[in-house]
Parts: structure tokens; sequence; C-alpha cells
């Protein structure tokens, strides 16, 4: 079984904390890679960026699909393209917030969100009530570090845990969701600092699309999850089209 995590951003740096974060949770038998997107933004954390990443994460999953990719991880916490990603795709495609939360929801009776800038805050909120997960969440909170702080900023894993540890006095939460990709390597780390389940959501989405598989099932081939209808695209996205 092939299993394919794509980067919606650009930054390739990322994509290999991603697929560290993938590689330790597959199982035997499991293929898997990671893969950057060819265009778009540096990073994502405000509603412009995540437009503008959705037309490299759909090439992406075309190109799976000719490669013959059985699942995709969309590893970015804003979940970018998940529904036109999954018309496009014939084997399940899941996004990490949608994953996270419900694999903390299974852990207690509320989970905090611990994410980036305070910009993305009300994305967060709007995801747990698109997937049921809003009498789980307690709260989302802001480190107020940008997506590439994390990689560069020597105090990103002290300033995250500080958060985490903030969110849950502050919400009376049973576990972390952490709301960035780039967070991921941080993971064990902040469970260990605050002795609670902290979820990174690449590992989550990469069990539940391994599952999935395991399971046998594809997507739902009817209705709005059908193949698109094909149509010609003009100017920049041209190359979409028939």
């Amino acid at each position: 079984m092939r299993i394919r995590v794509l980067n919606p951003n650009t930054t390739r740096a990322m994509t290999e904390t991603i697929e560290q974060s993938a590689k330790a949770v597959a199982g035997p038998g499991i293929l898997l890679d990671a893969v950057t997107s060819e265009m778009g933004p540096a990073s994502i954390e405000s509603h412009y960026d995540e437009a503008l990443s959705i037309p490299g994460l759909l090439a992406a999953i075309h190109r799976g699909e000719q490669e013959g990719i059985d699942g995709y991880v969309i590893a970015c916490f804003g979940d970018p393209g998940l529904d036109a990603a999954r018309e496009l795709a014939g084997g399940p495609v899941i996004g990490i917030a949608e994953a996270a939360m419900h694999a903390a929801s299974h852990l207690g009776r509320g989970f905090s969100v611990v994410t980036t800038l305070s910009r993305t805050i009300g994305r967060a909120e709007e995801l747990a009530q698109r997937y049921g997960m809003r009498r789980f969440c307690r709260g989302v909170h802001a480190c107020e570090l940008p997506v590439l702080a994390l990689e560069t900023d020597p105090d990103a894993r002290k300033i995250v845990t500080e958060t985490c540890q903030e969110a849950v006095e502050t919400d009376g939460s049973d576990a972390i969701v952490l709301g960035c990709a780039g967070m991921a390597d941080l993971c064990e780390h902040i469970r260990d600092e605050i002795g609670l389940p902290v979820i990174d959501g690449v590992a989550a989405a990469t069990l539940t699309v391994q599952s999935l598989l395991t399971l046998g099932v594809r997507k739902s081939g009817r209705g709005e999850f059908a193949t698109p209808p094909t149509k010609r695209y003009s100017g920049l996205l041209s190359s979409f089209g028939a």
C-alpha cells in the first residue's frame, strides 16, 4: 500500500519534518513518502495563503493518481482543499486537523488546540464545528510563532510547550492537539513535559489512512465526491483542464 503525505506549502525543510513523523508510525508493508507542493506560499497562515496553496495540492493529487498512490494525508492544519482532493483521489484523503481532533476526542472529555498565530484561531474553531468536534474542543490557543519560525527560532520548543501547559490549565482539557504540521517533531517532548496526551495530526492522519486501506475501503465515488466533470480552464490554471 502506498501513502503519500502532501505538504501544501513550498518549504522542503518542513516536508522533511512531516515525513519523519509519518514514517515513524507507518506499519509493515506501507510505502510512504512526502512531497512538497511545487507552487504556492512558503507557509500557510491566512485564508489568502490557504486559497493559493490549493492548486499545488491538487496537482500533487493528480500526479499521485497517475503513479498509483493508494491514499493521501494533507499535512496542513487548515485541511486546505480537502473536499476537492477527495473528488480527485480514488482512495482516502485525510486532513491532519480532522484526524487529530477525532483522535483526541477518544482520550478524555475535552481537548485544547495549540496553533501558531492568533489569526488562525477562527479557522481551527470552524473545523472543529465542521467535524462535529465542537463539544470536545475546549479552546484554541496561539503561541504567536509564525509557521516558519518553528524551524528557525531557538526558543520555539519552549514557547510551544509553555502555551500547551497554559492551555491545559485554562481549559481543564485532557489532551492537546498540535495545530500545525510543523510542530510534529515537538509532540513527544511536550507530552513528557505536560504529562498528558499530545496529538500530532500528521501521525494521526497517517494511521487513519493506513487503517482505511487495511479495511479495503475506498472513497465513495457517487454524488458530491464523484470525479469532477471535465472542462476547460484558462490562464494560470489552463493545465488543470481537459
